[in-house]
């Protein structure tokens, strides 16, 4: 087993100058894990940034095919480390070992599908509008822009994804890829898992000859750190993944500071499922079976695990309706990433049965261990489901809530009553699809990816993914968090007037020495 430090990655270097101190909790267990974790001191927060800032003068002038061979580098790193990070990531997260390999796949190969996005290049936009000295009644000047990264970036390790949305996840990786550097709030559920993959980062730094302060690692078991992050002055932008209620708190915190800097939050989702008459009809027990296994995947603790189960109820659904309740009854409960987040679970469970107006028609199996979730499924009228929002309101952990709209126009009324969400799901066939198809148009308005006939758990990392979505899912639906588009949260168009040849990114020289897909003069080519 690889040793852990319990230090703070700084640039090229370690601290752990401060007194506070925490330790790793296996949630199967209860068990307090090997390692001692420093807490973090505004001293060395401060110096973490102060590196980024250096660092990034020289980072952001770095060629794609460079920084393409550091997050390559990266990925090779993390593969490097084998075991020993597969192992230590199950004992903090209680997660199964082939659910983390499969993960630890996904992290790396997310920061192999930025490089060859940086080695294409065309993401930048380059844009050429050549001087037309003999235009009149004015001339035009030489034009040309592209994007440009924003600066140091400060990332929040998420609890439910502690490979591909933590230290080196989605949002280090596309923050890299734009040419930021990033400094890292580690998430205290898994704090060695964090240690393990920043030194593979902090590896590849030294061997791809970076500046050290292209990334650091700070940790802590509580707020102080991550609110002083966005603070800080040099933070340029932040990505974070987490509960509504921190992420709104440091929302505020990023918008309300004297120079107001992006915050691109994901924070939680409901994911309803429509379920159409003549879907319903013609698949009610095999869609009654994927939705429970979407629901109570990973103990529901995937941000697109869907909580509401919608179905237009034109004739009786009670043998629907018995179906999802059996189907509920098969699950068993899992182990939850943190007594704390179970703590929440419960908490919100009894909110929905207290204030929600909801009705309690099936339990999964108990684990057994005072970590695990037990799955339920909840009954709600059309009414109490548009009167009471907490009911489409995320229970982060395996709870869903059956409605049942008595017909068409309760059923968009209710569509029309939602917030915003990650996804959305229909279930039609092709007969419904036809006939519902304002149902759809409003769920467009209502989510970052629709989806007809399948069910919502499960993100492709690919160029046409979007996994985002209205407020309150996240804070700027213009965004994705995963897919190569995650990159545009870090950039900003520079223009760049009657530039000489010899001072042009060589994105917008004249010879296109990077071969890339151009808009000159309004037409796109190489």
């Amino acid at each position: 087993m690889t040793l852990l430090t319990g230090q703070h990655i700084i640039g090229g270097g370690y601290s752990a100058s401060g007194p506070g101190r925490f330790y790793a909790i296996n949630p199967s267990n209860g068990e307090i894990l090997l390692g001692e974790f420093a807490v973090a001191t505004k001293e060395e927060l401060d110096l973490a940034v102060a590196k980024a800032g250096e660092a990034f003068k020289q980072y952001k002038q770095l060629s794609g095919i460079e920084r393409a061979d550091f997050l390559e580098a990266i990925a090779t790193e993390i593969e490097a480390i084998g075991d020993d990070l597969i192992e230590r990531c199950s004992a903090e997260t209680g997660l199964p070992l082939a659910r983390l390999q499969g993960e630890r796949g996904r992290t790396t190969s997310q920061l192999r599908l930025f490089a060859s996005l940086l080695r294409e290049g065309s993401w930048v936009q380059a844009k050429i509008e050549n001087a037309l000295p003999e235009r009149t009644p004015l001339p035009r000047v030489d034009i040309r822009s592209m994007l440009r990264p924003l600066g140091p970036v400060a990332v929040f390790g998420a609890s439910n994804f502690p490979l591909a949305f933590s230290v080196a996840g989605g949002d280090t990786a596309s923050a890299l890829a734009a040419g930021c550097t990033v400094v890292v709030k580690g998430h205290p559920g898994h704090p060695g898992t964090s240690e393990l993959v920043g030194r593979a980062i902090q590896n590849a730094v030294k061997k791809c000859g970076l500046h050290e302060g292209v990334f650091s690692l700070l940790q802590e078991n509580g707020f102080q750190t991550g609110v002083a992050l966005v603070e800080h002055p040099g933070i340029k932008a932040v990505g974070f993944t987490g509960s509504y209620k921190g992420g709104m708190a440091l929302f505020n915190i990023a918008v309300n500071r004297p120079e107001p800097i992006p915050f691109y939050a994901e924070m939680g989702s409901t994911n309803p499922v429509f379920v159409l008459p003549g879907a319903r009809k013609a698949q009610a027990k095999s869609i009654a079976a994927g939705y429970a296994g979407s629901v109570t995947m990973g103990a529901g603790q995937f941000c697109t695990n869907p909580g509401l189960l919608i179905t237009a109820a034109n004739e009786d659904i009670t043998d629907f309706e018995q179906y999802i309740k059996e189907e509920f009854e098969k699950t068993t409960g899992a182990t939850m990433l943190t007594p704390g987040i179970k703590s929440a679970f419960d908490q919100g469970v009894v909110a929905l049965q207290q204030h929600g107006l909801t009705e309690l028609i099936a339990k999964g199996v108990s684990a057994g261990t005072t970590t695990s979730a037990e799955p339920v499924l909840f009954k709600a009228t059309t009414a109490a489901l548009i009167s009471e929002k907490i009911l489409s309101e995320e229970v982060f952990g395996p709870s869903s809530v059956l409605v049942a709209a008595q017909d068409k126009a309760s059923l968009y009324e209710v569509a029309n009553s939602l917030s915003g969400h990650l996804t959305a799901t229909v279930h039609g066939t092709a007969e419904d699809l036809e006939e519902y198809r304002e149902l759809i148009a409003i769920l467009e308005d209502k989510a970052g990816r629709v989806l007809i006939n399948g069910f919502p758990t499960g993100v492709e990392v690919c160029h046409a993914m979007v996994h985002g979505g209205p407020f309150p899912s996240t804070s700027d639906s213009r965004t994705t968090s995963v897919g190569t588009g995650a990159i545009e949260r870090f950039v900003r168009p520079v223009c760049f007037q009657n530039y000489p040849q010899s001072l042009l990114p060589a994105e917008l020289k004249d010879e296109n020495p990077l071969g890339i897909n151009r808009l000159v003069d309004g037409k796109w080519g190489f």
